[in-house]
């Protein structure tokens, strides 16, 4: 028993012992022949001298061993086989004079009784060692600019540049998830790198949530996931009002750090757009003032926009001898500077440069604008518009059909009053003074200062988003109403089964769901539109998926559900949207389908019960309505809906006042602008024009009394 535990105590290992470190002049230490380190010795040598002499320490000491004389006694002079990179960068120091031949440098030194032998230490300390992962380098440069290094430090300090070490920053900036994800290999570099083109952690883990249950996890999509509601650098419109204009206004930028072409984007759409509309309302009030009659604005004109028009003609005034001399001299240059140079394979930057003024320069003389007859001027107008490369596009001189002089017929004056010879001149007299209509977008531009007091039609986009409200509300309407959703299917389906030209109306029973191609921002938010979705979801809980089961399911319903998702999918089939007519009838609406379109939906509207104000809860603001509309137009809603004095309290205002004050005034009076109204059967519409009679509550403009018009004069005073 007592051998056994002696033998079992001999056999415990005995402990590690380290070699002890000491500091060694430096002119007694030599490399050592057992170095294994013998190719590319001198690479990288550079950049580790650099560090040393920065630091002006090692970040890790030499491993030498004591050389020994014959008699096996220690010489004093020391060999280094690991350590090979750092004794040759030392030496590099010593030769600058930047450290001491005989300085001290930090030593281990290899223990005489080493069971390893020196070429076995040069190996292991070259072989057994891992190399930094990247994301801990991320977060040792973080942790070092958070420390007080700048970028341009820390790039210098490992001879990088401010560029890298400014990638690797927004790299270690991406959400903790994603950096998570990286270090488990879940992702690659580069599908790191494109996460780091928006900054929004909440949207990063997101897409990476949506990228992981897809196969495309390509860094390209990643990157048209984080940026799919902003826009690019190289659209139009950034390129036409400049990414700086943008910036200036307090627009947010994302960007690429890792594309070479420095890709970026735009978050701020919104912001964009009125840059953009800014821009070139300038533009078209400068144009305005040659007196042009209208001009249209647009980012993208419409194809054949300017089909049916006539195209002015116009002349183009001589060069004057100095501007003959100055193009002749630019061109000279040009030829000149190319023939010096047609040999080279890429020109040098400045001739490049030079060559491109010379060329914009040319074109000044071979692109002037035209001149036109002041006459022209008078009844033509201009398109403006923002070509693929983000150019301004004027183009000027195109008169519509109806806009051209009278013709005389048989040498007689189509006037008759003996004036038509002095026509042109009337008309360009006029051309100083007029003021050219300016639409953007298809929409007016309210110029406060030059209004009259004439009611001009509504824009078309207004009664086009108008119309979108009253659709999504009939559809409302009529769901809840089963006993009429009936009644307009039957009428629908006996109109056509007995052939009764069967007009297509405003019930369109394919049954599709209408899709606003123009709509306002707030419609999405209307009463009407939640409660159509809160019964979507509610009926899609309980509908079969299978056909056969669908049958079943319907064919066993009681009476009133099968009346109630009877009117749910025939609420659908409701078009109530104006849209322009198209008078040759190939496409779209005529008049006439348009007339029994909106009729239809008056009739529907009566028979629910439906009202714009209560059931659906539209009130006139000065977004969707007051803010889009000329001054007269607010000031007769005010005067419908709230009286005469209450209108005549706001009218010295400003527009954007006026609009704000109406709002207010009328918030509570139920009126509607003409679109949303409905014809009465005892209040027959005009004839020819389609206007709408004014509902009752709207047509009373008693005298208010001193307590109402104190209340007003309070409002209008705020």
């Amino acid at each position: 028993m007592a051998k056994a535990a002696a033998r079992k105590k001999n056999s415990v290992a005995p402990m590690i012992e380290f070699s002890r470190t000491r500091d060694i002049p430096f002119n007694r230490i030599r490399l050592s022949e057992s170095n294994v380190r013998e190719i590319d010795v001198e690479q990288g040598l550079d950049e580790l001298t650099r560090d040393i002499d920065r630091r002006e320490d090692l970040v890790m000491g030499l491993n030498v061993h004591a050389v020994l004389d014959e008699a096996g006694a220690e010489t004093g002079d020391f060999e280094t086989p690991a350590g090979g990179r750092r004794y040759r960068a030392i030496a590099r120091l010593v030769a600058a004079g930047r450290f001491a031949a005989d300085g001290l440098v930090p030593c281990l030194v290899k223990k005489a009784n080493a069971k390893t032998s020196a070429v076995d230490d040069s190996y292991a300390e070259n072989v057994i060692r891992l190399a930094l992962h990247p994301l801990d380098q991320f977060k040792a440069f973080k942790r070092m600019v958070d420390g007080g290094m700048s970028k341009e430090e820390v790039a210098d300090a490992y001879r990088t540049t401010p560029r890298y070490i400014a990638q690797r920053l927004r790299l270690a900036r991406v959400a903790q998830s994603l950096l998570d994800a990286y270090a488990r290999s879940e992702m690659t570099l580069a599908m790191l790198e494109a996460f780091t083109v928006n900054t929004d952690h909440a949207r990063q883990e997101q897409v990476w949530e949506a990228i992981q249950r897809s196969h495309n996890r390509q860094p390209w999509n990643i990157r048209d996931l984080l940026t799919e509601t902003t826009v690019p650098t190289d659209d139009k419109r950034a390129q036409f009002v400049g990414v700086e204009a943008y910036e200036q206004a307090g627009g947010v930028m994302l960007r690429d750090l890792f594309s070479d072409e420095d890709e970026g984007w735009l978050e701020n759409p919104a912001l964009l757009d009125r840059l953009v509309s800014d821009k070139l309302k300038g533009i078209a009030d400068e144009v305005a003032a040659e007196g042009w009659k209208w001009i249209e604005v647009d980012t993208d004109l419409p194809y054949g926009h300017d089909r049916g028009l006539r195209v002015l003609t116009g002349t183009f005034p001589d060069l004057s001898e100095e501007e003959r001399a100055t193009r002749e001299a630019l061109r000279e240059e040009y030829e000149r500077l190319e023939a010096q140079h047609a040999d080279y394979d890429e020109l040098p930057d400045d001739i490049d440069a030079r060559l491109g003024e010379i060329e914009a320069a040319l074109s000044t003389f071979e692109n002037r604008p035209a001149i036109y007859d002041a006459a022209e001027i008078a009844r033509a107008g201009v398109f403006i518009s923002i070509d693929r490369a983000g150019e301004l596009v004027v183009a000027r001189g195109y008169a519509r059909p109806e806009d051209e002089a009278p013709v005389t017929v048989d040498g007689e004056e189509d006037a008759g009053d003996g004036e038509s010879d002095a026509e042109g001149g009337a008309v360009a007299a006029q051309a100083s003074v007029q003021r050219a209509v300016i639409t953007i977008g298809g929409e007016p531009v309210d110029a406060e200062e030059d209004e009259d007091d004439s009611i001009k039609p509504l824009p078309e986009r207004l009664v086009i988003e108008l119309t979108a409200h009253r659709t999504l509300a009939l559809h409302e309407a009529l769901a809840n109403n089963p006993h009429v959703a009936m009644t307009a299917l039957l009428h629908r389906l006996v109109m056509q089964r007995y052939h009764y030209s069967a007009p297509t109306g405003c019930m369109e029973i394919s049954v599709r769901q209408q899709r606003f191609g123009v709509q306002g921002a707030d419609l999405g938010d209307t009463p009407s539109a939640k409660a159509i979705d809160e019964r979507f979801d509610a009926w899609q809980a309980d509908v079969p998926s299978d056909e056969g089961a669908l049958w079943d399911w319907i064919a066993a319903l009681d009476d009133a559900s099968r009346m109630a998702l009877l009117a749910h999918c025939v609420s659908y089939g409701v078009n109530a949207l104006y849209e322009r007519p198209n008078p040759h009838s190939g496409s779209g609406v005529s008049q006439f389908g348009l007339d029994r379109r909106l009729s239809g939906a008056d009739r529907i509207a009566r028979a629910t019960g439906f009202d714009m104000v209560v059931d659906a809860g539209w009130r006139p603001t000065v977004d969707n309505y007051l803010g889009r509309v000329t001054k007269p137009r607010i000031l007769e809603a005010v005067r419908e809906g709230a009286g005469e004095r209450a209108a005549q309290l706001i009218s010295h205002l400003k527009k954007g006042d006026i609009a704000k004050e109406a709002e207010r005034l009328l918030a509570e009076t139920g009126w509607l602008p003409e679109p949303l109204r409905m014809v009465e059967h005892d209040e027959p519409a005009t004839s020819g024009e389609g206007d709408e009679a004014l509902p009752a509550f709207l047509a009373d403009d008693d005298e208010l009394s001193d307590e109402e018009d104190e209340g007003l004069r309070a409002i209008a005073a705020e």
